[in-house]
């Protein structure tokens, strides 16, 4: 008996599977296919977005007019064109971007051969793993968002494939309820999963290409490019309140040699500095903590100067904070800086020869003017050269007309419109030619603290640069010749600089108050989102289960625990749902009521036994009954399958049907 059936069970299954497709079924798959493949049109060729979306509405189009589907050869022409055009695009099959195209077009095109049950199951299954591709492009907020209104979807169609046509509304709400039930084991696993460090969302060969921010070389232009972008480089806060605007000096890469056009970072050997950097702080540390941005670079862009590292990080003879590895992901750490400060008094000599090194053969009016300084002390040349650019006729620009050759001439005495890194970079030239030790720095400089969260917001158009000389008894100095310029910038920031008209990012020039608010608000939300989900590595998920009472957890702890809460988690769940599915209405136990009582008559129906196929049964073994449950299968069937009025009168016949039963047939002794 067990095994007839299993076969029963068997060719169940399959009679399902291969089953025709039901016509109403299809726009949910459809549906299931644009949101899953949508998104994607963002980052797809604009061919293949147009081939995509024309498919899908061809294939609305032919189920509108029940129109039969096309042949299965026009359709293998289309999947050979379709793959080999992807290679044309991307040079290959493998890959991230070539293989999500290939997935997108195969969602697009198995619904045009979608025509049995066993099609719609790979269509829903397609699109729960299609879901996945969406995070290799973005793991924002509103990606996660249209993921679980996906999945809601997803779980609808499947629910829709298996229980027939209902309302919309019921099977949404039943996928709703199917998630919710999920919710506890979600958030177990989140908290209790083992992480993994690195970018789970991302592959090594393009996981990193995107990135921005400052590099290791400074031309014309360079950071006035950042400008333009109002992208979030890191977040600071304080232990304490924050220093002033025009304290905020973000130390990030030191550039100290020069070919007449590029500025670049030159790592010296540690034996050719003798001795790690000594910085003095002058008065109280201030303890601050940072979430950068990934920006594939080494340095962590630390309040100048850093006094206090985080573990796995040194100070560059250069003075700024270095990892041991680029930061290829977002990430946290901790910090102690010194605004007023005396750094590396003993300098070594390589460094101090270093930041006096000119090409030869350029800026020859340049070198007159250094000359006719150098016989000043140091400190009475820097202030020489910020009298110029504060009394002369210098403008602060975003926008500077091109230079040639000997480009500091060009600067200095003829055109006086720059951005910081000419300024920086002419008042650099300018002391090494008059023999004082100079040499830019790039950073940030500034931020604006946002009062939702507390942080400070430094972004990508706080860009700066300026400069550094070496003073005998006092070390390395900073100068900031922009001040000198247009003051405003380092006091007030980017926007209260510059002219109307010049290129900046709409979220810098917000000037409405709720604008500003909702930015605010939406910026804090995403630091959130960033730090416990995105950023939910090993270290945030041992700090999570230490303010949780948990001392030193281990793997084997954790798993143990993941154990028994899912176990707990199953049973809750299991208690919750059982009663509903055990409460019989009134219709199922008035149509068990009466095949009980055919039981005793001698007539059993199967488990699998619909009421029709039933009833033609009891015809065909018991005619005397025949006509009665034929009546009563009838009332059951329409009660159960059948909207309509009169629902409570059908209840009562059938209710009935149980009483009009004839006495059973009692066995001749």
């Amino acid at each position: 008996m067990a095994r007839k059936l299993k076969t029963i069970g068997r060719g169940s299954a399959a009679a399902w599977s291969s089953a025709a497709l039901e016509h109403g079924a299809v726009p949910w798959l459809l549906g299931v296919a644009l949101a899953t493949a949508g998104p994607h049109f963002a980052h797809l060729p604009w061919w293949l977005s147009l081939l995509v979306g024309g498919t899908l509405l061809w294939r609305a189009w032919l189920w509108q007019r029940r129109r039969p589907l096309p042949p299965r050869w026009a359709l293998a022409l289309l999947v050979v064109g379709s793959i080999a055009a992807i290679a044309w695009q991307f040079r290959t099959l493998l890959g991230k971007d070539a293989g999500v195209a290939l997935l997108v077009v195969f969602m697009a095109l198995k619904p045009m051969e979608m025509s049995s049950r066993r099609d719609a199951l790979v269509v829903v299954m397609l699109g729960y793993f299609l879901l996945l591709t969406h995070y290799l492009y973005s793991q924002s907020i509103p990606t996660g968002a249209w993921l679980l209104a996906a999945i809601g979807l997803l779980t609808g169609a499947l629910i829709r494939l298996h229980g027939g046509p209902q309302p919309v509304a019921a099977v949404l709400r039943h996928a709703g309820l199917l998630l919710a039930q999920a919710l506890p084991f979600m958030l177990i696993l989140y908290l209790l999963f083992p992480r993994v460090s690195g970018p789970l969302w991302g592959l090594p060969q393009d996981a990193y290409s995107g990135l921005s921010g400052l590099s290791d070389e400074m031309s014309p232009g360079s950071i006035s490019g950042l400008i333009v972008s109002g992208a979030i480089a890191f977040r600071s806060r304080f232990a304490g309140e924050a220093p002033e605007k025009a304290d905020l000096y973000w130390r990030g890469p030191v550039f100290d040699e020069y070919d007449g056009q590029t500025w670049r970072a030159r790592a010296l050997p540690a034996s050719a500095t003798g001795q790690p950097p000594v910085v003095e702080g002058i008065g109280e540390p201030l303890a601050y903590s940072s979430i950068l941005e990934a920006h594939n670079q080494r340095w962590l862009l630390a309040l100048d100067v850093a006094t206090l590292l985080p573990p796995e990080s040194t100070l560059a003879p250069t003075l700024q904070a270095l990892a041991r590895e680029p930061l290829r992901v977002r990430a946290r750490f901790s910090f102690a800086s010194a605004i007023a400060y005396r750094a590396n008094v003993n300098e070594a000599p390589a460094i101090l020869q270093q930041a006096l090194a000119l090409p030869d053969g350029i800026n020859p009016r340049t070198r007159a003017l250094a000359r006719e300084w150098a016989a000043r002390p140091p400190e009475k040349i820097a202030e020489a050269a910020l009298a110029m650019f504060r009394n002369e006729d210098f403008y602060y620009t975003l926008q500077p007309p091109l230079l040639g050759a000997n480009a500091m001439d060009e600067f200095l005495f003829s055109t006086r419109r720059g951005f910081c890194e000419h300024y920086a970079s002419a008042f650099v030239f300018l002391m090494r030619a008059a023999r004082v030790p100079a040499r830019v720095v790039a950073g940030y400089q500034g931020g604006e603290v946002n009062p939702v969260d507390g942080y400070l917001v430094v972004r990508q158009s706080d860009a700066h640069a300026w400069a550094e000389i070496w003073l005998s008894g006092q070390g390395w100095v900073r100068f900031d010749p922009t001040a000198a310029v247009a003051p405003s910038r380092i006091e007030r920031g980017i926007v209260a600089a510059l002219p109307l008209g010049e290129p900046l990012p709409i979220l810098v020039r917000l000037d409405s108050d709720w604008l500003r608010q909702l930015r605010n608000r939406w910026e804090a939300a995403n630091n959130s989102w960033n730090q416990w989900v995105l950023g939910y590595n090993p270290q945030r998920q041992r700090e999570v289960l230490s303010r949780l009472g948990w001392r030193d957890p281990d793997w084997r702890s954790m798993s143990a625990s993941l154990a028994v809460l899912c176990g707990i988690a199953l049973l809750v769940v299991t208690l919750w749902t059982l009663p509903r599915r055990l409460a019989v209405d009134p219709v199922q136990r008035a149509w068990l009521k009466y095949c009980a009582e055919l039981k005793r008559r001698g007539i059993a129906r199967a488990d699998w036994e619909g009421p029709l196929a039933f009833a033609q049964r009891v015809a065909r073994e018991r005619p005397d009954l025949a006509a009665l449950t034929d009546e009563a299968a009838g009332y059951y069937a329409e009660l159960r399958y059948a909207r309509g009025d009169g629902r409570d009168h059908q209840l009562r016949c059938l209710q009935q049907c149980v009483r009009r039963l004839p006495p059973r047939r009692r066995k001749r002794s």
